[in-house]
């Protein structure tokens, strides 16, 4: 009987912990737990897909040689981007390497807290030695490391703490604290001003691509196009109900937060769980209907893990329990100066990171937001992506010239030249070349050593992967143009004819 009231007990301290202000600000161990486990592994997924790229976008032969990143950037830079000190393609795939290990040590939650500072300053390495690959997966990588490097998630479901309970001989394992600090605010600020950055640039659009009256076409009706899995999505949906539904993703974005972090108040598990679900939805259909997004989709999810309410059986435990009773000495020691979580310095530099990305969005000059500096990449804290419908598509072509006289597609890295729209789906930009390879047409306008190391990259790549020099010179490249198609986005699934603009010509016997 006694059992049974104490139990009763218990219940009405779980209901009564479960919300409120700690719910809101905080985070419990399991979510932060999943959080690292999510990021590490999408994390070591990314970065064991750079390998693909060092040669090409790292390397002293690439296509940015670090003779001609050096002269361009500020002694800070120099110093920060130890992925500049060489270009040799050795010293690039040990860096890369590196960066690989700890992606998994942080998976595993080993050595969780310097793991999380090593990733981060290792990724801002990267992404400096070359900006022109810093995409907004990039921005979600950048800042989801950064606050990681403060928060308690190596507490549970970690090597440390495997580690941590062999060593002390007790029983934590079915711990679940909600750990309050200035890094679990920061994070939870962040996420909210992602998707208000995101969803008011869409709901501010002036064309009002995203509103029920969208002329000609709503956003979606245009996005739904770029693979096989969205042309099902149109045919399902219809035009008409791509119409009546491209509103709400304006609405997901603005409301999916500020709805979380009421539910999180009020104690709501449903609440909260079913806006996690809605928000993850949008971007598994981003996933499926736009290229190059599925890790992109995949990170952002992540991040809403430290949202993740505790199991009701969690807080029946946790008010049950000594760590319950001495709930703020348990937060002292995950959140002390071993965790990050409370130290000065720690709240020295997550302040310095807000404000400073404040200061960079709103009141630096056009010099501080140059490539020369690292405060472009550093602070850089804007979300507004996809905010209009897109008017048209593109795909890039470059017919060249062999030693024998045959035309093929150096783009395409094909032996036929096919002028059409690509087949498999529709197209997008740089159809051919998936990945990173996406930022090369754009840099079209570069001049001087630039242009040339970007453009006769293509001709020496030709002739290496032809054996130009292993007995097969007649496949040697001598020119080729490179060819930006656009077709006008129509109603019904339609595109306008194909229109080309010739992006550069170049002549490979120069180099």
């Amino acid at each position: 009987m006694e059992e049974q009231k104490r139990q009763q007990q218990n219940n009405h301290k779980a209901s009564s912990t479960a919300g409120g202000l700690r719910a809101v600000l905080g985070c419990n161990l399991k979510a932060l737990a999943l959080f690292r486990i999510s990021l590490g592994f999408l994390l070591l997924l990314e970065l064991l897909l750079r390998y693909r790229f060092i040669h090409v976008f790292y390397s002293e032969e690439g296509t940015f040689p670090t003779r001609l990143l050096i002269p361009q950037i500020d002694w800070i830079y120099r110093v920060i981007c130890i992925h500049a000190y060489s270009g040799s393609m050795v010293f690039q795939q040990c860096l890369l390497t590196i960066q690989v290990i700890l992606a998994f040590c942080l998976m595993v939650g080993y050595k969780t807290s310097l793991v999380s500072v090593l990733s981060w300053f290792l990724y801002l390495s990267l992404t400096l030695r070359n900006t022109w690959l810093n995409f907004i997966l990039d921005r979600y990588f950048h800042y989801m490391l950064f606050y990681s490097m403060f928060l308690p998630s190596g507490a549970i479901w970690s090597l440390d703490n495997h580690a941590s309970l062999a060593t002390n001989k007790r029983d934590e394992t079915k711990s679940n604290h909600t750990v309050v600090s200035l890094a679990t605010m920061a994070i939870k600020c962040q996420i909210f001003w992602i998707y208000m950055d995101a969803g008011y640039g869409k709901y501010s659009d002036p064309l009002g691509g995203w509103s029920l009256q969208a002329y000609p076409l709503p956003a979606l009706d245009t996005y739904a196009r770029h693979t096989v899995a969205a042309r099902y999505l149109y045919a399902l949906l219809t035009p008409t109900g791509l119409r009546f539904m491209t509103p709400t993703v304006v609405y997901v974005e603005l409301l999916a937060c500020p709805l979380t972090l009421l539910g999180s108040y009020l104690g709501n598990r449903k609440l909260v769980l079913s806006c996690i679900a809605v928000i993850c939805s949008l971007h598994f259909g981003i996933a499926l209907t736009v290229r190059n997004t599925v890790l992109l989709s995949s990170v952002a999810c992540a991040a809403w893990c430290v949202f993740l309410p505790p199991t009701k059986n969690d807080l029946v435990m946790s008010s049950s329990s000594s760590e319950y009773n001495g709930r703020k000495n348990a937060d002292n020691h995950v959140n002390g100066k071993k965790q990050g979580g409370h130290s000065m310095l720690s709240k020295v530099i997550i302040l310095s990171m807000i404000f400073g990305s404040f200061w960079f969005e709103v009141m630096s000059n056009e010099c501080n937001q140059s490539m020369k500096h690292v405060w472009s990449t550093l602070l850089h804290n804007r979300w507004n992506v996809f905010i209009g419908a897109e008017e048209y598509v593109t795909w890039e072509i470059a017919p060249g010239r062999l030693a024998d006289g045959s035309v093929v597609d150096v783009w395409g890295q094909k032996d036929q030249v096919d002028w059409e729209m690509p087949g498999t789906g529709a197209p997008c930009t740089s159809t051919a070349r998936l990945g990173r390879w996406r930022s090369f047409p754009y840099l079209a306008e570069l001049e001087g050593e630039e242009g040339e190391a970007l453009w006769s990259y293509l001709c020496r790549q030709w002739d290496r992967e032809n054996g130009v020099d292993e007995g097969n010179p007649g496949r040697k490249l001598l020119r080729y143009n490179f060819f930006m198609l656009q077709a006008d986005v129509l109603p019904n699934m339609g595109f306008s004819a194909t229109r080309k603009r010739l992006i550069h010509s170049h002549d490979c016997t120069k180099y």
